[in-house]
């Protein structure tokens, strides 16, 4: 029961609020402070010109419909809650005030004081928490977007970054653009290769596989899901598999933000803050892989393999 509340009631000529003044002044458990508007107008004049913790209309058929009232007053979004009071029995009003969009309906001549309080103070407690409610999905929206934003410009970051490294490694011109590595068919690569004046995509030198790709896809998914406590084998498995076909880390780069980017607009509004801190972890953890996958051939390059005696023939071969 909030200590103070400040209450506006609309009414008629015929019932002025005295008799209602009067007896919540005589009830203290709550301090109310009750104003009075006389017709529909000067309440609606009241209602935009100052702020009240609660609205008391009376319902009186042929001169003031309080139901008529409740629902422009919802419909211009007046969000303060409302009270009807009238001389019909609860019965029979109490579902119409509600489909209006009111508190609830009492029946002055069933009704304590008390009862009115408690029912006022039920309102104005719903009517706060659903504000409340408002303001905070208003802000997880915001949220939202503003992740998917972040996640946006971090896939373009990465992207531009591919596109320095073609560049400098001489792969590609610097004013090319970056391809997403997608299988195509033979008929496309020699048409487009045929055509007069075009040069040659270094992506598309080594294409990949769909069901590579699709094996990425589900890899990062379970990632996002279970990190990479159950999935190193699955990892070392994957590095291996791209070190034997001669894949690049351009190329492994590319993938991952193919697959991640498909993933991010398949969240729609869920958050995509978790999705993009996995799966940084998890191109981090393939590239290290990668990287000591390429170490190891070289290493066999620089020391290859060389066939040793038997035990016993250095010194016959040397006689």
């Amino acid at each position: 029961m909030p200590a103070r509340m400040r209450a506006l009631y609309v009414t008629t000529p015929a019932r002025t609020g005295g008799w209602l003044a009067e007896a919540l002044a005589n009830d203290s458990v709550s301090e109310v402070q009750l104003d009075e508007a006389i017709g529909v107008t000067a309440g609606l004049t009241r209602l935009r010109d100052e702020v009240f913790d609660l609205v008391l209309v009376t319902h009186e058929p042929g001169e003031l419909d309080a139901l008529e009232l409740i629902e422009g007053l919802r419909a211009g979004g007046n969000d303060e809650p409302i009270l009807v009071l009238g001389i019909a029995s609860e019965q029979e009003m109490t579902a119409l005030c509600f489909e209006v969009g009111a508190d609830a309906y009492l029946c002055v001549n069933t009704t304590t004081t008390r009862t009115l309080l408690w029912t006022a103070a039920r309102a104005i407690e719903r009517h706060e928490l659903l504000r409340e409610n408002r303001r905070l999905l208003q802000a997880d929206r915001q949220r939202l977007h503003q992740e998917h934003l972040e996640a946006d410009r971090l896939l373009a970051e990465q992207r531009a970054l591919i596109s320095d490294l073609e560049s400098l490694t001489g792969a590609r011109s610097p004013d090319s653009e970056v391809a997403l590595p997608r299988q195509q068919s033979p008929g496309r690569n020699e048409q487009r290769s045929s055509m007069p004046g075009s040069k040659p995509d270094a992506l598309e030198l080594v294409l990949l596989p769909d069901n590579l790709v699709a094996h990425y896809r589900e890899l990062l998914r379970a990632y996002v899901i279970m990190g990479s406590g159950n999935l190193a084998g699955d990892m070392q498995e994957l590095s291996e598999l791209l070190v034997t076909s001669g894949i690049t880390p351009q190329q492994t780069m590319l993938l991952h933000l193919q697959v991640l980017e498909e993933l991010i607009r398949g969240l729609g509004s869920r958050s995509a803050r978790h999705v993009m801190t996995r799966a940084d972890l998890l191109v981090l953890e393939i590239m290290i892989h990668l990287a000591e996958g390429y170490r190891g051939r070289l290493l066999d390059c620089l020391r290859p393999p060389r066939q040793l005696c038997l035990p016993g023939f250095d010194a016959s071969a040397s006689a």
